[in-house]
This record gives C-alpha cells, sequence and structure tokens, in this order.
C-alpha cells in the first residue's frame, strides 16, 4: 500500500502545485531575463532624443571641386560617431550606410545625409543623386526635381511581399497552436520603386523577384559582415552534430522561431539554443515560456554580441543554424553563422543561394521538414559535416566581407552612373 506521502505526491492537489511552482520559476526566470534589456533599450532611446539624431543633417565633403552634389537618406548614427570609435556590430546597415556615403565622397560627390525617418528634411539646395532606402524617396522626389537620378537602396524584400508573408506565417501558428499574435514591425507601403530610377538591392533572385513589377533595372550588392572568424580546425564535429542554433533578430514567427522550438521540443534528442531578442516580444514568449525556458532540450541565451566569447563559444559547440524565415533582404544573421563555420538549414527566402555542398534548403516551412533535414545532417559523418562546414566558411568569405561590400557598391554605382548620367560618370576620378 502507498504511503499518505506517496499519494499526496502524486494526488490533484499535488499536481496543481507543482504545476504552480513551475509557472512561478518561469515567471522569475523572464522578469530577470527583461529588466536589463528594458533599462538599456529605455536608456537608448531617450539619449536618441537629446541628441536629435533623427532630425540631423552631415555634410561630407570630398578632396577638391565637386563633380555633383548627392543626399543619401539611410542611418546617420555612424556619421556622429567619435573618430576611431568602433561602430556597432548589431546590424550590418549601420556600417553599410556610413560605407555608402565614403563611396560617394571617394567618387567626387559632395554628400548630404539624412536618417530614413526623417521626414521634416527640405532640401536647401540642387542634388544630382538621391539614394533612399525606403520612405524619403517619393516624398524628395518633387523637391529634387527630374534631373536628379533616384536609386532606392532596397534592404528588404518589398512590402507587399514581405507582409503578407509574415502575415501567412502568423496565420499557421493560430492554426497549428491556437496563438494568435500580432504583426511585428510591417513594412509600411511605399513606393520607392516606383519612384526610383533603379535600384540596388541587398539578397539572391528571390529578393529581386519581389520588385521585378516595377521594371526598374535592379543592382545587387552583397550584404556586408563585421566580424570575420578563423575556421574552427579544432571543432568535434562527432559532438556537435546534434547541436543546432536558431540565431534572429526581431520578428520571431517572421523568422521561423515557433517552428523551430515545436521541432525541438518534440524531440530531446537534439539540442536547440535561441540566440535572439525574445523578451522584445512578450506575447510569443509568454506563448512559448515552456519550451524556451523549462524544456531541457532548449537554451535560451537572449541577444549575444557576435564579437563577444558567447558567440565564440557558441558556434564552436554548434553544428548547424536553422532558421526558416519567410522573408529577407539578405540575412545578415545567416551570413554571421556561416562566417563561424555553421552548416545553414534555411528557407530560399534568406536572400542566400545556399549549395547543397554547404547547406539545406528547406523544401517547405513545416515542422516536418525541420525534423526532417536536422536528423538527416546529424545522421552525417563527422568528416562530411566538416567539409560542409568549411565549405559554408569559404563562401562566406569570398561573398560576404566589408571588403567586398565596398568593391561592390563603388562598381554598381559606376553602372548606374554610365547607364543614367554618363556625363556625370565621366567626371569621375579614376
Amino acid at each position: 500500500m502507498e504511503s499518505a506521502r506517496g499519494l499526496l505526491r502524486s494526488g490533484p492537489a499535488a499536481r496543481r502545485t507543482q504545476a504552480a511552482c513551475r509557472r512561478a520559476t518561469l515567471s522569475a526566470r523572464m522578469r530577470r531575463f527583461h529588466f536589463a534589456a528594458r533599462a538599456r533599450r529605455a536608456l537608448e532611446r531617450q539619449l536618441r532624443r537629446v541628441r536629435g539624431v533623427e532630425r540631423r543633417v552631415i555634410a561630407l565633403a570630398p578632396r577638391g571641386e565637386p563633380i555633383g552634389r548627392a543626399l543619401l537618406s539611410y542611418i546617420v548614427d555612424p556619421f556622429l560617431a567619435p573618430p576611431g570609435r568602433p561602430l556597432s556590430t548589431a546590424h550590418t546597415q549601420i556600417w553599410e550606410s556610413r560605407e555608402i556615403g565614403l563611396i560617394l565622397v571617394r567618387l567626387g560627390f559632395a554628400v548630404d545625409v539624412i536618417h530614413w525617418t526623417n521626414r521634416a528634411f527640405r532640401p536647401r539646395a540642387r542634388y544630382d543623386l538621391l539614394i533612399d532606402v525606403r520612405l524619403n524617396l517619393e516624398r524628395l522626389a518633387p523637391w529634387v526635381g527630374a534631373d536628379c537620378l533616384k536609386v532606392m537602396h532596397a534592404e528588404t524584400a518589398h512590402p507587399d511581399f514581405y507582409n503578407p508573408a509574415q502575415r501567412a506565417r502568423l496565420a499557421a501558428l493560430a492554426r497549428r497552436r491556437g496563438i494568435v499574435l500580432p504583426p511585428y514591425k510591417q513594412i509600411a507601403p511605399n513606393r520607392a520603386i516606383e519612384t526610383a530610377d533603379c535600384a540596388t538591392i541587398l539578397g539572391n533572385e528571390r529578393t529581386q523577384a519581389t520588385y521585378r513589377f516595377a521594371g526598374k533595372p535592379l543592382y545587387p550588392v552583397p550584404i556586408s559582415q563585421p566580424v570575420l572568424y578563423p575556421f574552427p580546425e579544432d571543432k568535434d564535429f562527432g559532438a556537435a552534430r546534434r547541436e543546432f542554433v536558431w540565431f534572429g533578430s526581431g520578428g520571431l514567427v517572421h523568422k521561423g522561431l515557433d517552428l523551430v522550438l515545436d521541432a525541438f521540443a518534440a524531440r530531446p534528442d537534439l539540442a536547440l539554443a535561441v540566440a535572439g531578442p525574445v523578451d522584445r516580444e512578450r506575447g510569443f514568449e509568454r506563448a512559448y515560456a515552456r519550451e524556451l525556458y523549462a524544456t531541457p532540450n532548449i537554451r535560451t541565451l537572449g541577444w549575444i554580441d557576435i564579437a563577444g566569447p558567447a558567440f565564440a563559444e557558441l558556434t564552436r559547440r554548434t553544428l548547424a543554424l536553422v532558421y526558416p524565415s519567410c522573408s529577407e533582404g539578405q540575412s545578415g544573421g545567416t551570413v554571421t553563422c556561416l562566417h563561424a563555420g555553421l552548416v545553414p538549414v534555411v528557407t530560399p527566402e534568406v536572400g542566400l543561394d545556399v549549395a547543397p555542398e554547404w547547406g539545406v534548403v528547406l523544401a517547405e516551412p513545416t515542422v516536418g521538414a525541420l525534423l526532417g533535414a536536422v536528423d538527416e545532417l546529424a545522421a552525417r559523418q563527422p568528416a562530411e559535416l566538416a567539409a560542409m562546414a568549411r565549405r559554408a566558411w569559404e563562401h562566406a568569405r569570398a561573398h560576404h566581407t566589408r571588403e567586398r561590400f565596398s568593391e561592390a557598391y563603388r562598381a554598381q554605382m559606376l553602372a548606374i552612373l554610365e547607364r543614367f548620367r554618363p556625363a556625370l560618370r565621366a567626371r569621375v576620378a579614376a
């Protein structure tokens, strides 16, 4: 006969008590996880308001007589950084914005730089070239006139593709799990590509296809990478082949974290690390609290600095990135993981042409397809996995560095000038 203590331990009251304890533990973990991040973001927002960052206009002058004037509407922050201070590696756009401005200066343009959200700026001078990412191009077009060459810099898929793709993922989650979440940072509708004469664009043909309806010439450039890592020669691929990571930023359902959590929660023999700002999407975090914080084979790490030791340790023990995003320009997080020697398991929408020799492209964004892909990968021999990882690393080194971005952007800008403003192109210094 069972003891009274045994009956109490297994009875309904005990199970309710245990469940309440688990919920309390999860809640405490989540509160600790949120506090520092919320305080940091609040301070950053306040500092930006005090400094008036998004209202600033930065003037850059070339050596000698300018060949023309250019207006760049992108990210103004890197132009405000003190000389010699390293730029943030939180997003590739920060360095890329500054580099575009410097390339224009080196070509001979006098450049004014504004933030892409600056809706108050009105041109007070004549411009020969206007470059914008989304919202300012149509607004500023009447001010700069028909003679100004207008170039969109497309760093995401078109909103008419991006927004419905995210809504479809949210609807799929509601059907699969009964979890209803709001859209996350949908892209504001704009007519930038229709207004532009042409566009430079991050991404592969999948990304470019979302803009082709406008009939404007597209000039692809590769996304950059701020940190370069040596290939992990001493990595134990036998030990790593059951270790995976989801590495991304905001838009957790958009970027497939729900699918990844559902897959790995069902497979305790596979390990998953979640590296991303899950604390910023409280509805998702609450819905997936058990998977994120109380599932033994899943570790939630939060946001990780790609230049820090935590990221190096994570990638040293991990085989592959699992990232089934529904829409990107070109995924910077995926490129970072390639540079770290991880094998990508991704959807075509990440904006990279992933070859079977060094990665896996998911046939469909489903839990079953994810499990099939990671199972097949984990079953391979360590030597084969090491060879795949090296090819992924070599691809990233060949195509996605800051130097490669600079070379490609300069070449494409010269090609644009040659096609649309040959007289201006002729004035560019050799």
